[in-house]
């Protein structure tokens, strides 16, 4: 198995976690929030899905400026040869807000996220199919919090995002008051 597959089957294996944990919720154990400034499970599984269609979205578009020879990152990146681990205890705070293209708004049943973020799963392949003939390290997009990361940096981003978010939903399952 190549460095993409691996990657990619890596995020298989915790989007997996995220889905079985999920799947059995009912509308009103997804719309539970314990307080007004934490989100639901419903939100963070609209946020999972729109900040992983806009990171495959900005490989999609790294990879395709690199083949145009169109970078998206001048000169050396600051992050050259780190884990995604190292990138974010160096970038992020304690809790960090979503950008706006990742906030929830849109809302609506628990159990359309699910789907949806199962059907995440077949465009990330198919970005895999994109970027496994490619120097992984030279197709560089910026996250709007970390910085230039690389494709196999925002590969590990999806997987590293996806058990972020399985912990708090994890955690808010966990609450007392968490609907029966």
């Amino acid at each position: 198995m190549g460095k993409v597959e691996s990657l990619i089957s890596e995020v298989r294996s915790v989007r997996r976690q995220v889905l079985d944990a999920t799947h059995s919720l009912s509308s009103e154990q997804g719309a539970f929030k314990p307080s007004p400034e934490r989100w639901s499970v419903t939100e963070i599984l609209e946020h999972l899905v729109l900040a992983e269609q806009g990171g495959i979205n900005f490989s999609w578009k790294a990879a395709d400026g690199y083949r145009k020879g169109q970078s998206f990152w001048e000169g050396t990146s600051p992050n050259s040869g780190l884990t995604i681990e190292q990138i974010i205890e160096r970038t992020w705070k304690t809790k960090e807000k979503a950008p706006e293209s990742a906030t929830p708004r849109l809302g609506g049943p628990v159990q359309y996220w699910i789907a949806t973020l199962d059907a995440c799963q077949p465009v990330l392949e198919k970005l895999g199919g994109v970027l496994k003939t490619l120097p992984l390290s030279e197709v560089i997009y910026p996250h709007f919090l970390s910085g230039p990361l690389d494709a196999s940096q925002r590969l590990e981003f999806l997987r590293f995002h996806l058990e972020h978010h399985l912990k708090q939903i994890e955690a808010l399952k966990k609450e007392a008051n968490f609907p029966a």
